[in-house]
């Protein structure tokens, strides 16, 4: 009874409603994050290493140290408040707590690991190519993932709500 009196149920409902806005804010997000890698190069290690190495042959100069530390310093911030409120938003839905730490701990190792791979790539060797793309992909896959949960959660949320009213 305490419920309808006090309106939460449509402050929940509101609640809900926003923050699934904000999921689709964050969808976009995704979605250019992948168009963003993908309009500088693509799945092959070859274009990975043109991108942090330069090409003398393409007139494509190598990523400098100064470059990729102002792109670090605000990407370790954005990503890890990004993924602590994604996977926070995660830890409040009813799946099994095995996919919330499998995906928690998928998420924020690809995210720092997509992060260390350009640098590995520029300042290590060549070859780091390969971990720069898997990290690309299992982060992406990742966040995909996360964004279905919450979201997945949220709507069967409405819809309970909505059968019990």
């Amino acid at each position: 009874m305490r419920y309808f009196v006090t309106g939460e149920q449509q402050r929940k409902a509101l609640l809900n409603a926003l923050v699934l806005m904000f999921l689709g804010y964050i969808a976009l997000l995704w979605f250019s994050n992948g168009l963003m890698y993908f309009n500088h190069m693509d799945l092959t290690p070859g274009s990975v290493i043109t991108y942090y190495l330069g090409s003398e042959e393409q007139f494509i100069p190598a990523r400098s140290y100064q470059g990729m530390l102002e792109v670090s310093h605000f990407h370790l911030f954005s990503m890890g408040m990004l993924v602590l409120t994604l996977t926070h938003l995660m830890l409040m839905t009813d799946f099994s707590t095995r996919l919330k730490i499998w995906l928690s701990v998928s998420t924020y190792l690809s995210a720092i690991a997509d992060e260390a791979g350009g640098w590995l790539v520029r300042f290590v060797a060549p070859e780091f190519a390969y971990f720069k793309i898997g990290a690309f992909i299992i982060l992406e896959v990742s966040l995909a993932t996360l964004l279905i949960v919450v979201i997945a959660s949220l709507i069967r949320a409405q819809i309970k709500l909505r059968n019990a009213l």
